[in-house]
């Protein structure tokens, strides 16, 4: 029997302020599978991202998002975060004076009284944090600090796998996480991402850039142009844009 998809987006219009950034864009990811979005800046996709995810300051005018086969617009970004919806920021924000443990452990057990379930033992947190940080190959000095605070641009990124694989999610948008990363901290990150990939979860990764999908090798490459999806392939697409450039959207049209 074939399963529910995980995100249904249908004739998503969204807008700043008066101008309308997302223009009729329709999306399904279904479980398992790992979706790219790529597209010249200021098309719309961390715009996309961010709608999902609930952000303050953008409008839906038109259109639906469904997550799990549930209408998450009326949603606050707390409760679709909750749902298992999972973020990670192009730049993630700094937190001085919250540790990473106390963070990390409230976020576990808001999840936990969600679904029904007592917070989560001691002893069975720090478990998970093992075996979190060391599939994610997070370095001990990173848990133990507080959050994102005096990090490095690579540490920051490793740190927001680590969150997602704390926190499971049944999607996980990660934008533009291979921006300010050299070579070994993408590969890293990579590295992470591709653990957490299940027959049970999805991704969808936005990005500029092939060399991230060198490593996390997408099922489905997706090109935004002008607020909307125009293109979809698989992970060739992806190296014909990269050989191209965006001049091969004026050729198709």
């Amino acid at each position: 029997m074939k399963k529910q998809p995980i995100l249904e987006i249908k004739d998503l219009h969204a807008k700043i302020g008066d101008k309308e950034i997302i223009k009729g864009l329709n999306l399904t990811v279904n479980p398992g599978e790992v979706h790219a979005i790529m597209g010249p800046n200021g098309t719309g996709k961390s715009t996309l991202a961010n709608v999902i995810a609930g952000k303050d300051g953008y409008e839906v005018t038109k259109g639906e998002i469904l997550f799990n086969g549930k209408n998450i617009l009326e949603l606050d970004p707390e409760e679709r975060a909750l749902e298992g919806l999972f973020l990670g920021f192009q730049y993630p924000v700094e937190i001085p004076g919250v540790s990473m443990m106390n963070f990390m452990k409230a976020a576990v057990d808001a999840q936990r009284k969600h679904k029904g379930l007592d917070p989560i033992k001691p002893g069975e947190f720090l478990k998970m944090v093992r075996e979190k940080q060391e599939m994610v190959n997070m370095p001990d000095k990173i848990k133990n600090r507080s959050v994102n605070e005096g990090f490095s641009g690579g540490e920051k990124k490793r740190n927001e796998i680590f969150q997602m694989a704390m926190l499971n999610p049944k999607l996980a948008i990660l934008d533009e996480t291979d921006s300010g990363l050299d070579i070994d901290a993408l590969r890293s990150v990579a590295e992470g991402v591709n653990k957490l990939r299940s027959n049970d979860n999805a991704f969808i990764v936005i990005t500029h850039y092939q060399r991230l999908l060198d490593h996390i090798v997408p099922d489905i490459v997706h090109i935004m142009n002008d607020g909307k999806i125009v293109k979809t392939g698989d992970k060739e697409l992806a190296k014909e844009l990269e050989a191209k450039g965006y001049e091969m959207l004026k050729e198709k049209n």
